[in-house]
């Protein structure tokens, strides 16, 4: 028996986990699978009442948990970044959720390559550290210099801060961190995926000709791990791995990123890939608890109108299922949306006219038929 903490959030978040929900009770009714699903509610509705992002309460309630199903946060009445930063971020770094698992695959026609190669590449991006950490702040306009010291050197970075009635003085900063415990266990990670998938290299992606210093390191652990697990790596700076997603996707398998490019570098695969509803992810503490989720966020505009595209969502369950060692399970959700799309049960953003509750019943049909 798992225990699954269901958060369905805001927006289409509810909607498309409803289908999620829907698949995997009918692999409930026809498998071993078993399980205990605690609906936790966390998100827009409760922060507006109450002003609660994420309550000891719900961490209290998400630690008993084997997984986390998560739909989205996103509500056009709070500002921006508040529920993102105050729940989802604040969930995963809560949890140590240190590494972020994305896979993009070709569907069908669905591509938006002319090329006709067939892709099946999973990102494996850190989750925790990077740019992410919300190492900054503003200066305001005042007195005195700013100076940042780098290594042996002096960067005088050359702004009066003298007092004035305009912003123009004003300077902002975002510092990137790597701590070597941190890229040490995520590339341990990645090369054990490596190795659980049959698959002799990695893509390694960062910016190393101008962060020396940030990427330096993470190259220096990367090359030790090689060096002992014997999985091959491929460096590639980010703008040139932009490029190559969308000349040959064909040619990567396993792509490790550092957290900000790989959250801009896997949309860009869920795009090449159809939809970004197609794309699922798992935010993975392999010793702890783990959250599972659809990556297209909560939008709002569509809410209620039953277009919203579920697939992202039972795909994260098929991940949640897969970590959870249901593998052939997980396995029978992907060809259950396979068999979906082959007979054009698709949703607008896909270019086909079903609602949301008839992919999802054409997903547990297929489940519950083999």
């Amino acid at each position: 028996m798992f225990k699954v903490a269901v958060v369905p959030g805001d927006g289409i978040g509810p909607e498309v986990i409803s289908e999620g929900l829907k698949v995997l009770d009918a692999l409930e009714e026809t498998s071993s699978l078993r399980m205990q699903r605690t609906v936790v509610g966390i998100g827009a509705s409760r922060y507006l009442k109450t002003g609660e992002l994420l309550a000891e309460d719900d961490i209290d309630t998400l630690t008993k948990q084997d997984a986390i199903y998560f739909g989205a946060v996103g509500d056009p009445r709070v500002p921006t970044g508040v529920l993102e930063r105050g729940i989802l971020l604040a969930m995963r770094a809560r949890f140590d959720q240190y590494v972020n698992l994305r896979p993009i695959r070709s569907w069908l026609s669905f591509s938006r390559l002319k090329n006709e190669a067939p892709f099946n590449i999973t990102f494996i991006r850190e989750n925790t550290e990077d740019f992410y950490m919300g190492t900054g702040g503003i200066f305001k306009g005042g007195k005195g210099r700013v100076s940042l010291k780098v290594k042996r050197s002096m960067y005088d970075l050359g702004i009066d801060m003298k007092a004035s009635s305009s912003n123009l003085d004003d300077f902002a900063f975002e510092v990137g961190i790597h701590s070597r415990k941190g890229v040490e266990r995520f590339v341990d990670f990645v090369m054990s995926y490596a190795n659980q998938a049959g698959l002799d290299k990695v893509t390694v992606v960062d910016k190393a000709n101008v962060c020396t210093s940030l990427y330096g390191l993470w190259r220096e652990v990367f090359r030790e791990k090689s060096e002992k697990t014997g999985v091959g790596l491929g460096f590639m700076f980010v703008d040139a791995m932009a490029m190559a997603l969308v000349r040959s996707p064909e040619r990567f398998g396993v792509v490790a990123t550092p957290n900000m490019f790989g959250d801009i570098l896997t949309d860009l695969g869920a795009e090449l890939q159809g939809s970004l509803g197609l794309s699922a992810s798992g935010n993975i503490n392999p010793s702890g608890v783990s959250m599972f989720e659809p990556v297209h966020g909560s939008a709002p505009d569509i809410a209620g109108k039953s277009k919203a595209n579920p697939f992202g969502a039972i795909l994260a369950a098929k991940l949640m299922l897969e970590h959870l060692g249901m593998v052939d399970l997980g396995k029978r959700i992907e060809s259950g949306v396979e068999s979906a799309m082959k007979k054009g049960i698709v949703t607008p953003d896909l270019g086909g006219s079903s609602t949301t509750s008839e992919v999802g019943d054409a997903v547990a049909e297929y489940v519950m038929s083999v």
